[in-house]
């Protein structure tokens, strides 16, 4: 065996023969220098002329000579040679630069498909790239084609082979690594699998969102015919894919389709989104549907269970819009709406009387929001606070970072001995609270990423979740009660209407009735926005506890440094495409970045012609993102594009390990889709 691996080395000491006869030339020169100038420049022309002659020799000559060892390899044993030669799978050996250095027939004969095709594994096969020639596993499988033929090629460095047969080829070079490629042909195969996957079954649930809000503004003798035309409409375009419908309930459908239909439906976006709209019977309100499809999963009670989860995150995200889920990934179609606002408080009162039972089953509730706390987080806490105390049992609310915008509000708490000490808790001090009597409440969040203290959702096993905002595909998991209502303004407004059918109805004090006046204030912007009838009640009965404007205001006003700070983002701001504003802040104003954020953000939208805002800053390795719109551009999708999430007129994100140029960059691309995909009005 060591014999073998000398002479490959012998060969190519043979080979750079004539490189190392170069080196003769120095002492010649060095004595034609002694002897006559004239007579040693001529020398040293002779010496480059013979060095090029043998660079160029040893590089033409040994990929030759390398391929013609390797064929004289295998023919030394007649009956391997014969089996490499003569098997049906392609199979060849190539050089560590791609060149083929050897093949079968049958690699052979799928290189006489195209003969211009160069005697490179690289051109070949595009999609190889050098550095898997140089992979130190023993075998690497990849796929690709050729001449309309799929291949699976299998890599198989030569010194992974252990037969006598390859020791020869693995040292033909001390240097040159060499790799054996197998292919084989899976093009039916592949076809097959994908006719298969066309052919799977896809179920599929249809929601009208607006159903009872419709009917009622229409004549009693209209809506039969206006459901009619509904049915029609949604009939015709599940059949016309070859589809199956079943009206399960007045405003609900249950639909199967098979795969390659619903891929058709994914390319036009779900036109029946649009297509429900343009029904008319005299209606104000535009019908609007949501469709929830599950597919990829091993069974139907599986696929059935993605819908359901899917018509869910639909309607939590405020409905007229398509979520289709397999087990990879949620796709989202849709969205352009405004969420319709339920005048009725019904699903209030339950939520609020479900609440109050598990507040009974329990001895201490634990309060928590999301990071760099805002004041509709603040206010919903402490509305939350508000109804545990009043039934008599003991609540904490849990801070870790306190915001220079909220910290006024709650200094008023800390200073008041009408509230105990540890009304604020850190979330360390959280954790050992943690017992079987704990419940964890979750306000104005719904994403484990971002809240508080993270640790605590894994620590207490009754969880409570109310929050405002759009569903993402990142939701708290395994909540016994879960209030999210995205037509609301701000979670302070969810938490003042439960707090009047807790019990006989719970007062809130006058200083938290500032709070949660303040939440929802800033996150209306002052009543401009994501507001309606339900929000101007809440805003009544927080005045009636006491909330006082002027307080609130004062609390609101700015520091100068702040002032500035937002005034240059706003200077600075970048118009892209004519209708978009985007812009960055300085590190003025530093202990309140990610507010001045949302304030700049809020700033630029008064300018004429400007369809959304976005503004971003830096704090430490992570980038804070604010997106505002009015109504025509959904943020809350071009947030989701990078990670984040919110409303569709007001929308936040995070990117870690980021600099601000590179947040911009993908911020422009994210718009640059949304346009492509019509998704911006």
């Amino acid at each position: 065996m060591k014999k073998r691996n000398i002479m490959p080395g012998i060969i190519d000491l043979y080979l750079r023969a004539p490189l190392y006869l170069s080196l003769l030339w120095l002492p010649i020169l060095f004595l034609a220098f002694f002897l006559e100038l004239k007579f040693m420049l001529i020398l040293l022309f002779c010496a480059i002329v013979y060095l090029c002659f043998a660079v160029s020799l040893y590089r033409s000559r040994k990929t030759r000579l390398m391929s013609a060892l390797l064929d004289f390899s295998l023919r030394a044993n007649e009956n391997k040679a014969r089996l490499f030669e003569e098997m049906p799978t392609a199979y060849c050996i190539v050089g560590e630069n791609g060149e083929l250095l050897w093949e079968n027939k049958a690699f052979h004969k799928i290189l006489q498909r195209d003969e211009k095709v160069e005697r490179n594994i690289f051109n070949i096969f595009p999609n190889m790239q050098k550095e898997m020639l140089k992979e130190k596993e023993a075998v690497l499988e990849l796929h690709s084609s050729f001449m309309e033929r799929k291949y699976c090629i299998d890599l198989i460095r030569l010194e992974a082979l252990e037969d006598e047969g390859t020791e020869t080829l693995r040292g033909l070079s001390e240097e040159e690594e060499l790799v054996a490629v197998y292919l084989r042909d899976e093009t039916e195969e592949v076809e097959l699998q994908q006719k298969l996957d066309e052919e799977r079954v896809v179920l599929g649930l249809a929601y009208i969102d607006n159903y009872e809000d419709v009917m009622e503004q229409i004549e009693e003798v209209r809506r039969s015919l206006l459901m009619a035309l509904i049915d029609r409409k949604i009939n015709r375009y599940i059949s016309s894919s070859n589809g199956v419908i079943k009206k399960i309930e007045k405003d609900k459908y249950f639909f199967l389709l098979k795969q390659n239909a619903l891929e058709r439906m994914m390319e036009d976006r779900f036109s029946i989104l649009e297509e429900v709209k343009e029904v008319d019977m005299g209606n104000e309100l535009a019908v609007t549907l949501s469709l929830g499809i599950g597919y990829g999963a091993g069974d139907y009670t599986q696929n059935y269970e993605y819908a359901r989860t899917a018509i869910d995150m639909a309607l939590g995200r405020g409905g007229d819009q398509a979520i289709v889920k397999n087990p990879e990934k949620l796709n989202f179609y849709g969205g352009k709406s405004q969420s319709t606002e339920r005048v009725t408080r019904v699903k209030a009162r339950v939520k609020a009387q479900a609440f109050q039972e598990l507040i009974e089953s329990k001895d201490r509730v634990l309060i928590m929001g999301h990071r760099n706390a805002d004041m509709d987080c603040l206010g919903s806490s402490v509305g939350v606070y508000r109804m545990v105390t009043a039934m008599d049992k003991r609540a904490y609310i849990v801070q870790n970072n306190v915001t220079s915008t909220i910290l006024p509000l709650k200094e008023r708490f800390l200073n008041n001995s009408d509230y105990p000490e540890d009304m604020f808790i850190d979330g360390e001090t959280a954790k050992g609270l943690v017992d079987s009597t704990t419940m964890l409440v979750v306000v104005d969040c719904d994403r484990p990423s971002i809240i508080d203290e993270p640790e605590l959702l894994n620590m207490v096993k009754t969880k409570v979740v109310f929050d405002h905002h759009r569903q993402s595909s990142e939701t708290i998991q395994g909540a016994v009660l879960s209030y999210c209502e995205p037509y609301a303004s701000s979670a302070s407004e969810l938490i003042a209407e439960m707090m009047q059918y807790i019990q006989d109805g719970v007062k809130a004090r006058p200083l938290e009735a500032d709070c949660m006046y303040g939440g929802v204030v800033i996150d209306t912007r002052e009543f401009t926005n994501q507001t309606g009838v339900r929000t101007f009640e809440v805003a009544a009965y927080l005045r009636r506890c006491g909330a006082d404007i002027t307080r609130i205001r004062k609390v609101f006003r700015e520091d100068f440094s702040d002032y500035q700070a937002k005034a240059d983002a706003i200077g600075r701001a970048d118009i892209y495409r004519d209708f978009y504003a985007i812009s960055t802040l300085g590190k003025k104003g530093e202990d309140s970045l990610t507010v001045l954020c949302a304030k700049a953000a809020n700033e630029l939208l008064n300018i004429r012609g400007i369809k959304a805002s976005v503004v971003m800053t830096k704090v430490e390795d992570t980038v804070f993102i604010s997106a505002r719109s009015i109504d025509e551009m959904n943020v809350q999708v071009l947030m989701e594009k990078l990670g984040g999430g919110g409303h569709r007129t007001v929308a936040g994100a995070q990117m870690q390990g980021m600099e601000v140029e590179e947040c911009i960059k993908k911020v422009k691309e994210a718009i640059d889709e949304m346009i492509i995909e019509g998704e911006v009005a």
